[in-house]
This record gives structure tokens, C-alpha cells and sequence, in this order.
């Protein structure tokens, strides 16, 4: 059974997935959403800078308008999470047993005047992608797995021990580049998921 490590940026994503050894068996940059629609529309379109624009400037945008382009943002990273798993899954072979993810806070607000707020403005899209992958990972029967970036790789490295600069850097020596900080997350949240 193998376990996947995320590493989400905003409408892409590292995907690592590891075997029961921790072996890498698959490595890729996943697509989070479809071409041509904002990565970030709360804090790039609707964020509090864009509320407050010079009058000569275009409107700023509405509650409501900021609803419905979130609406259609996750439709579309929901349709794109959903095809990029599908394809990672096909190409290792081996069921999944996983997907391990960066924690968001379980009180995150929901509605839009909150979300436009700092500080929840730059965390907005991130916990939308978020959870989409978390939602795709459950549909497809994988265990979700949340972890706190600044302690997992130093989390994983205590439980391999000796091996812990074989397993997190190996892999730049025998896979070759990239291998860089976001592959290593990933697989270190691979090693910490249960």
C-alpha cells in the first residue's frame, strides 16, 4: 500500500508518493484547477486592497461576486484535483492507502465578508484547495492525513533515525532533480501518516 505527501501551492501542487519503506515510487507536479481562472481569488480579487481601489479604478468587487467566482474556482479544482489523483493512482498501480496534507484550522470561516478579512484573506484559497484534495482523497477511499509544515520533516527524521538523510535526500541522488524543500515534505508527511 502506498501513502502520498502533498506539498499544495496556489492551483498546483507536489505530489510524492512513498511505499511502505519509504521509497519513492512516483513524483510529480499535480494541476489543482483549470487554466484561465484565478489561483487565488480571495486574496488576489477580492482581497481588502482590491476593496478599497482609487475611485478612477474599476469597482470593487461585491460580496456576492466574490461568492459566485469561488463557487466556480472550486467547481473547477475540484474536477481538476479529481482528474490529477486519478492519474497519479493509475500511474503507481499499487492501491493508495493515504494522502497527507498541510493542517488548516477546523474553524475556518466559511462566508465571504469573513474570508475577505485579514487575516483570512491570505489563507483563504490555500484551505479551499485544501480541502478540495482532502474531499477528492476521501471519495477515492484514501485515508486524510493532516500535518503541520514547520515540524515534519524534523518529526520524520526522529522516526527514522539513521535513515533519516538517506530517505529525505536519497532520492535527489537517485531520482535525480527536481528534489528540493516541497518534495521533501511531502515525503516526510508520508513517513508520519498512521
Amino acid at each position: 500500500m502506498l501513502r502520498v505527501g502533498i506539498a499544495h501551492h496556489l492551483g498546483w501542487a507536489v505530489a510524492v508518493t512513498a511505499d511502505a519503506d519509504h521509497r519513492v515510487v512516483d513524483r510529480r507536479r499535480i494541476e489543482l484547477v483549470e487554466p484561465g481562472l484565478p489561483e487565488a481569488p480571495v486574496h488576489h480579487v477580492g482581497g481588502p486592497w482590491a476593496m478599497h481601489r482609487p475611485s478612477d479604478q474599476t469597482e470593487p468587487v461585491t460580496d456576492e461576486a466574490l461568492a459566485a467566482l469561488m463557487a466556480e474556482v472550486r467547481a473547477a479544482a475540484e474536477r481538476t484535483t479529481a482528474a490529477s489523483l486519478d492519474d497519479l493512482a493509475r500511474a503507481v498501480g499499487e492501491p493508495i492507502m493515504s494522502i497527507s496534507l498541510r493542517d488548516w484550522p477546523a474553524d475556518f470561516p466559511t462566508d465571504i465578508a469573513t474570508m475577505r478579512r485579514p487575516p483570512y484573506e491570505a489563507q483563504a484559497d490555500s484551505v479551499m484547495y485544501r480541502q478540495v484534495l482532502a474531499e477528492a482523497a476521501a471519495e477515492r477511499g484514501w485515508a486524510v492525513h493532516r500535518f503541520q509544515a514547520k515540524d515534519v520533516e524534523a518529526e520524520a527524521a526522529r522516526v527514522l533515525g539513521h535513515r533519516a538523510d538517506e530517505v529525505l535526500h536519497g532520492p535527489r541522488q537517485s531520482l535525480g532533480p527536481p528534489w528540493a524543500k516541497d518534495h521533501r515534505m511531502a515525503l516526510a508527511a508520508t513517513i508520519l501518516a498512521p
